[in-house]
């Protein structure tokens, strides 16, 4: 929404399309949303996927998605945030980008995203400063990324997303084989486990709105507990979209290295930190 914006192309003409479950676009709704706007007398030029969302992790269909715009000569951009599957894209940036701004702009040009920057921590969040720039928190990592691919080749770095992705996939079964842990989605795209815990204060009761309106305090309390006792630092977000409330995302990072060891710290942690809760 934001590269509209800027682009001058408009808010009003970016078509958002429904996704599944898994936050996945559904390529037979990309197709329903192209006929719409072909007979409202407008011209789709450009659909943009993701390979790796920023909070479920998704993973587009990219070889239907292809398909598609191919046939009607439409250009598809994957924001390759996570890599793969992109052999078929006619247009392929790979997001290593971000830069600060401060000052008048921001009131103009702030998405507000609330996605990444919730309203409810313990803390001041004007000093959130990603919504203040075009493209979020980041600096510019072009060198940083030329240097490790330098230094690592091809090899090393497949070696520690390869690690990376088992840590994720076993801290997504121990959720599953953990008491109070609940998985947002079942099975895991990439490093992105999201997940709720449910205090044992909460467990037998019926999954009621106010039960879910109690679910949804709990992820802002324990990031506070975990912050000030300085032992983990983990995020969480809901999606009102999908009408999901707050739940944690943890994103392990290719380095330094993650291990089993640390996936356990992290529900111990969470665990330690909010089994009173409601009590």
């Amino acid at each position: 929404m934001k590269g509209a914006h800027w682009l001058g192309i408009g808010t009003d003409n970016v078509i958002k399309v429904l996704t599944d479950s898994a936050g996945r676009m559904i390529p037979d709704e990309l197709s329903r949303s192209i006929d719409m706007i072909v007979a409202e007398g407008k011209v789709p030029f450009l659909v943009v996927a993701t390979a790796g969302s920023t909070v479920l992790g998704a993973f587009d269909p990219l070889d239907q998605l292809a398909d598609i715009c191919e046939r009607l000569n439409i250009w598809l951009h994957v924001d390759v945030c996570v890599l793969g599957g992109i052999s078929d894209v006619i247009k392929k940036v790979f997001t290593y980008p971000k830069r600060f701004e401060q000052g008048l702009l921001h009131q103009c040009n702030s998405a507000s995203a609330t996605y990444l920057f919730q309203q409810d921590k313990f803390y001041d969040i004007s000093y959130d400063t990603g919504d203040k720039s075009i493209q979020c928190g980041r600096k510019v990592d072009a060198f940083k990324l030329w240097l490790m691919w330098k230094a690592r080749g091809d090899t090393g770095l497949e070696r520690l997303v390869d690690n990376t992705m088992e840590c994720a996939r076993y801290l997504r079964d121990q959720i599953v084989n953990r008491p109070g842990f609940r998985l947002v989605v079942p099975e895991v795209q990439c490093t992105n486990v999201c997940f709720w815990y449910i205090p044992p204060a909460l467990w037998g009761e019926e999954e009621s709105e106010e039960w879910w309106n109690k679910v949804h305090t709990v992820a802002p309390k324990i990031k506070e507990r975990l912050v000030r006792s300085g032992t983990l630092m983990i995020g969480y977000q809901p999606l009102a979209h999908k009408h999901l409330k707050n739940f944690f995302r943890a994103v392990s990072a290719c380095h330094p290295p993650p291990t089993t060891a640390d996936m356990d710290h992290t529900l111990t942690e969470i665990e330690r930190h909010g089994k009173d809760l409601f009590t």
